[in-house]
């Protein structure tokens, strides 16, 4: 006697909802997603191990790129725009410079401080997008006859007076020893020996005294 044929069935499965899941991911990302704006000031910190985060409230930064300029930027929130303008203030009163309530607020706006005192108002009438490392000269540092980042590391310390600054060196991979000797210079004569170098993080060589430490949770801070 013949067996019955079992008729076969089909093994479609309905991909509707999985389509629709992943559709929505993907426009969740691409309307999510901000992409990082390009530096103004394009430095290539070297490497170190160091873990610490550089901190995001009253931060003063200086940055020296490869061609040994210099430039000052505070960071965005309110109370760092307020000292930045505290800082622009104190320099034109001391060194006479004449610049406006106008000009003042413009560089308060201005992504960072990159042109000799003489020229702030310029800078003041330039837009964002001309601000650039190859655009300005930088805050002339070069030597120790004209360092004007001793004019603005005494605002610095005028405006931060009674507060903690958090006083941030950001110095390109390659730039000259005599540019940062002037930078430190600076920060000397105006008493502000606590500073913090920005540097790319690496991972611990494995082995090391710091690896053992990472490892068994007993990490120092840098």
């Amino acid at each position: 006697m013949a067996r019955p044929k079992i008729p076969r069935k089909s093994t479609s499965v309905d991909m509707t909802a999985m389509c629709d899941v992943a559709f929505l991911l993907l426009s969740f990302f691409i309307l999510t997603t901000k992409f990082k704006p390009s530096e103004a000031v394009p430095v290539e910190t070297p490497n170190s191990v160091a873990a610490k985060i550089a901190p995001e409230k009253d931060v003063v930064m200086i940055s020296l790129n490869k061609d040994g300029k210099v430039f000052l930027s505070t960071g965005d929130n309110t109370s760092d725009k307020q000292k930045k303008h505290d800082i622009i203030a104190s320099v034109n009163e001391s060194r006479g410079l004449g610049l406006s309530t106008t000009d003042i607020d413009a560089l308060v706006k201005a992504p960072f401080i990159g042109v000799p005192l003489a020229q702030l108002s310029q800078q003041a009438r330039l837009k964002t997008e001309q601000m650039t490392a190859l655009t300005l000269p930088g805050i002339p540092c070069k030597d120790t006859a004209n360092n004007e980042m001793i004019d603005w590391m005494r605002a610095v310390s005028d405006a931060y007076q009674g507060t903690k600054v958090n006083l941030l060196l950001k110095g390109d991979n390659v730039a000259k020893y005599p540019s940062f000797k002037n930078v430190l210079t600076a920060f000397k004569k105006n008493k502000l020996f606590k500073f913090q170098m920005v540097t790319n993080p690496e991972s611990v060589p494995q082995g090391t005294e710091l690896w053992k430490a990472n490892m068994s949770g007993k990490a120092r801070e840098e």
